[in-house]
């Protein structure tokens, strides 16, 4: 997930909610959707703290009076074993136990129950390890997403998404399906062969370099034609099968998510099957310039499925403004200060940018066994000043330049040697993509990192 930029302000997550709030509204009465400048975006962004922190003050204090929170939030999925141990009962045993939670929403007190949101993207919050035929170990997968989406806690949440491994068998998915229903979690089951064309191949050879302004794989000009081809369907099969799943849950009235470059044909999947369907989609890269995006064979389509959501998000302006270009150059329709207008209908577009659940990581401070590990790191890099990178370990993110970088620094600066230390965190990403791995000398430098 790509960091906003540019404009040099602190966001938060109050943001995400605000996206979801703007497609619960399909007139979204604020004036304008993309702001035009940066006092604009403070103002909103102090409102919209205030208004969380008042609903915020409100909830406590009615939790305070006894009240017991039937629909837990998306931070239900994060939860460690001690912090678990006492909503284990809240926790869904089964979509048929999720439909009987719902079915009796209203209670005694008569609180409005939270906004249903279902949260769809490629991978799911956890990863899927089978220990036998019917049990499985799920982990907290590591993401931008993941950390991103902690912070939303105004709402009821599902996420549907693929687990990461291939199940065949019928009693495996049961299994694993029951497993991963306790996590609120709903899994697309994807075979080898589709994810191998749609992830390593469509999203991750040709969409995720493109995004990123690398161009597409310059391979022989037939060979490459036949790969997009059949690529691209494996990309739209492997969408509507994300879109059935999300039918067979879809409850009038759900705001349904979908998130990044893995998904741009699912909105159009979902109004397919229900055209009154509040239908969000945010990217969570850079989009290109309507020039890059051009060059892409299935670009007309893509844009058009993306334009069928209410509502598309990006993590900055630039970006958004990019998309609609695009929108208007390639397709030939009309953008406005909103969005992009098709035949009377109008897609918003709008910049959202995406931060994390702070007070979570001040919480995390608290813990003993963080209060050791900081008393280790303050005795191991003594005297010394730290700096600190925190990266994905692929090719756009410029940690070779960076080594490179303060290396050439100290060699400059020597009175600083032994003064300042560079600390680099690179977490391994698309392993199996060959492309976004480095080709690089340094990399084995890194990896020791």
């Amino acid at each position: 997930m790509e960091p906003s930029q540019g404009n040099g302000i602190s966001y938060n997550n109050n943001l995400d909610e605000s996206l979801i709030m703007c497609m619960l509204d399909n007139h979204c009465k604020s004036t304008t959707t993309i702001p035009m400048s940066r006092l604009e975006r403070l103002i909103r962004e102090r409102k919209l703290r205030r208004s969380t922190r008042s609903s915020q003050s409100n909830e406590e204090t009615r939790d305070n009076n006894g009240d017991v929170d039937t629909f837990g939030n998306i931070n239900d999925l994060y939860l460690s074993n001690g912090e678990r141990g006492y909503r284990e009962g809240d926790f869904i045993e089964g979509n048929a136990s999720a439909k009987h939670l719902n079915d009796g929403c209203e209670k005694q007190d008569g609180r409005v129950p939270k906004q249903r949101l279902i949260v769809v993207a490629n991978r799911l919050p956890v990863s899927a390890i089978r220990r036998s035929e019917d049990s499985w170990a799920l982990e907290i997968s590591v993401g931008g997403l993941v950390s991103a989406l902690l912070g939303v806690s105004e709402f009821e949440a599902r996420w549907i998404g693929w687990a990461g491994v291939n199940v065949p068998d019928q009693a495996g998915q049961r299994s694993l399906t029951k497993a991963l229903a306790e996590k609120r979690c709903i899994p697309v089951f994807l075979d080898e062969e589709i994810v191998h064309q749609y992830y390593n191949g469509y999203c991750n050879n040709i969409l995720w370099p493109l995004f990123h302004y690398l161009g597409l794989p310059q391979e022989d000009r037939l060979a490459t034609t036949r790969s997009f081809q059949s690529q691209f369907a494996a990309y739209k099969k492997a969408n509507q099968m994300f879109a059935h799943v999300v039918n067979e849950h879809y409850r009038e009235g759900d705001v349904v998510w979908c998130h990044d470059y893995h998904l741009m044909f699912l909105p159009r999947c979902l109004k397919d099957y229900n055209n009154k369907m509040k239908v969000g989609w945010f990217l969570h890269t850079p989009f290109p310039s309507s020039e890059i995006h051009r060059t892409l064979p299935s670009r007309s389509e893509l844009l058009r499925s993306v334009l069928a959501a209410d509502l598309v998000g990006f993590h900055t302006y630039d970006y958004a403004r990019h998309f609609v270009s695009a929108c208007t150059r390639i397709l030939g329709l009309e953008g406005t200060p909103d969005g992009v207008e098709d035949q009377g209908k109008l897609t918003r577009v709008a910049a959202f940018p995406i931060g994390i659940d702070s007070d979570r990581f001040i919480r995390a401070l608290e813990l003993p066994q963080v209060k050791n590990h900081i008393e280790v790191l303050k005795e191991r890099f003594a005297g010394r000043k730290v700096m600190l990178g925190v990266d994905r370990l692929d090719m756009i993110k410029g940690i070779p330049q960076k080594i490179l970088a303060f290396e050439k620094f100290l060699e400059e600066n020597p009175i600083w040697r032994d003064k300042v230390v560079l600390v680099q965190i690179a977490v391994p990403t698309r392993t199996d993509v060959p492309e976004c791995m480095y080709p690089h000398p340094l990399c084995s430098t890194v990896v020791k990192l």
